[in-house]
C-alpha cells in the first residue's frame, strides 16, 4: 500500500488490536472494552458517529435514558484512552508507520499515516551509489616511524582536563536542577516513604472526595455502598424516598452538581508537587475515577468514607475507622494498653488517621488520609510531608525502613497557631508485607 493512499479497514482492525494488547492497555479491561465498542462501532458498522448516551449504555451499563449531562463516565473514560493511546505511539509503537487517535469531541477512532521526510534522490537504497577512490601503491604516503610528538600529548591532556571540568560542572547543575526540583528527595524519611508511592514504574493516582454525595447522604439520611456509587443506583433509590418537595428539589440539585473540597484540593497540590512534571501522579475527583485504575495504579485516597467512597475496598483492614453514623468520632476496633475505645472530635481537636498498605493485589501502594474535618486532613498531609515527624515515627516503629502501618493522629487548631499533629495511636502491619 502506497503512503498516500486511505489504509483499509482490516489494516485499522489490526492496529486497533496491537494498541489494545499493549503495556498502556493490557490490563485495563474496561478501556479495552471501550476502545473495541467504537472501533467496531467505526470500521466494522460503518458508522461516522457515535453518541456518548450510546457508550454509556452499552459499555457502562447505564440505562438507556441516563443523563450524561450528570453522569459524565464515558467523558472521564475517553479522557484516560486517549492519554494511553498517544502513549503507546510515543513507545513501543514508535514504529508504526500507521498511528491512530480518538479527537476531541468525538467518539469515532481516527487513522492516518504518520508524516514522513522527503527522500533525497532515488527511493531504493540499493540504487546509491558510493564513489570508490582508487590509489596507486605509489600515491600512499608513508607514516613516519618517530614518536607521537610531545604536544599532541599535551593537547590530548589539556582536552581530557576540560572534558572532566565539564562533566563535573554539569552533575552539578544537574544535580541543583534535581534539587530544585524533587527537594523531598534529599529528606531520608520523606524520602523513604514517597519513593515507594511515587514508584517510576507505576502511575500514582490523587483521589479527592465528591462533597456531592456526602451531602446527599446527610439530606437524604441514607448511606450509599461503592456498587451503588460506582453503578449510580443511589439515584433510582432515592426517587423512592418518601422525601419533603423541598428535600428532593435540593438533593437534584446537588447530585446535577460535582462539589469538592477545596482544603482537599490544597492538600492534593502539596502531593502532585513532588513530581512537578506530572510524568507519575495524577489527580482525579471520586465521582470520575473507575475501578480499571485502582488495580493497576498506586492510589492516594483523600477524604472521609462517606465523601470518598473507594476508601470502602480498604475498611476491612483498618483498625482505626471513622464511625458513619456519628460525625467526627473515631473507632479503634482492639485498643492497646493505654488506648480509648472511641476517639471524639470537640472544639480545637481533630482526628486523622493515615493508613499505608498494599493495593488490592499487591501490586501497589495505598495511602488513605481521613481526617474528622479539614483541619485534621490537612495535618494528615503536614506528617506525610515533615521530615522530623516521619523520622519520630519510625523511631517509634524501630525501623530503618517503613512497614506498612496505620496511625491515629491528634490534630490540635488554636486560631493564630499552627497545627499540630501528635501520634496518638499506630500499628504496624508487618503481616501485610
Amino acid at each position: 500500500m502506497q503512503i498516500g493512499e486511505l489504509p483499509d479497514s482490516e489494516t485499522c482492525w489490526a492496529l486497533l488490536e496491537r494498541v489494545s494488547a499493549s503495556p498502556k492497555l493490557r490490563r485495563a479491561a474496561r478501556l479495552q472494552e471501550l476502545l473495541f465498542y467504537v472501533g467496531k462501532r467505526s470500521l466494522k458498522d460503518g458508522c461516522d458517529r457515535i453518541h456518548e448516551q450510546e457508550i454509556g449504555s452499552s459499555v457502562f451499563g447505564r440505562p438507556d435514558s441516563y443523563d450524561p449531562g450528570i453522569d459524565n463516565i464515558v467523558r472521564t473514560n475517553f479522557y484516560e484512552l486517549r492519554k494511553r493511546i498517544e502513549a503507546y505511539f510515543d513507545s513501543e509503537g514508535l514504529q508504526e508507520m500507521l498511528i491512530m487517535e480518538i479527537p476531541r469531541g468525538n467518539y469515532i477512532p481516527v487513522f492516518r499515516y504518520r508524516a514522513v521526510e522527503r527522500e533525497i534522490g532515488t527511493n531504493n537504497p540499493a540504487e546509491i551509489q558510493v564513489p570508490i577512490i582508487k590509489s596507486s601503491p605509489e600515491t600512499i604516503p608513508e607514516v613516519p616511524q618517530t614518536s607521537f610528538p610531545r604536544r599532541w600529548m599535551l593537547a590530548g591532556l589539556v582536552i581530557l582536563v576540560l572534558a572532566t571540568g565539564c562533566a563535573l560542572f554539569f552533575w552539578g547543575k544537574y544535580r541543583a536542577l534535581n534539587r530544585s526540583l524533587y527537594p523531598w528527595q534529599y529528606k531520608p524519611s520523606v524520602a523513604g516513604l514517597w519513593s515507594e508511592i511515587l514508584n517510576a514504574n507505576s502511575d500514582t493516582d490523587v483521589i479527592v472526595s465528591d462533597s456531592s454525595i456526602s451531602l446527599v447522604q446527610a439530606l437524604s439520611h441514607r448511606t450509599f455502598s461503592l456498587s451503588d456509587y460506582l453503578s449510580r443506583s443511589y439515584i433510582a433509590q432515592l426517587q423512592t424516598e418518601d422525601l419533603s418537595p423541598d428535600t428532593r428539589a435540593d438533593v437534584n440539585l446537588i447530585m446535577a452538581r460535582n462539589l469538592g473540597n477545596p482544603d482537599e484540593f490544597s492538600l492534593a497540590r502539596r502531593f502532585l508537587e513532588l513530581d512537578p512534571l506530572g510524568k507519575n501522579i495524577h489527580l482525579y475527583n471520586a465521582r470520575y475515577y473507575v475501578p480499571d485504575l485502582i488495580k493497576r495504579d498506586n492510589v492516594i485516597l483523600i477524604g472521609a468514607r462517606r465523601s470518598n467512597p473507594w476508601e470502602e475496598l480498604f475498611e476491612d483492614r483498618l483498625n482505626f475507622v471513622e464511625n458513619h453514623d456519628v460525625n467526627g468520632v473515631i473507632t479503634n476496633h482492639t485498643p492497646a494498653a493505654g488506648e480509648q475505645q472511641t476517639y471524639t472530635a470537640a472544639n480545637s481537636v481533630d482526628y486523622c488517621v493515615v493508613a499505608y498498605m498494599p493495593s488490592l493485589d499487591h501490586s501497589g501502594v495505598v495511602l488513605l488520609i481521613e481526617g474528622t474535618g479539614p483541619e485534621a486532613t490537612e495535618g494528615g498531609g503536614d506528617f506525610l510531608l515533615s521530615e522530623d515527624q516521619l523520622a519520630n515515627f519510625k523511631r517509634m516503629l524501630h525501623v530503618n525502613k517503613f512497614p506498612y502501618f496505620e496511625v491515629l493522629l491528634k490534630v490540635t487548631s488554636v486560631k493564630g497557631t499552627p497545627l499540630t499533629a501528635t501520634v496518638e495511636a499506630y500499628r504496624s502491619h508487618t503481616n501485610l508485607h
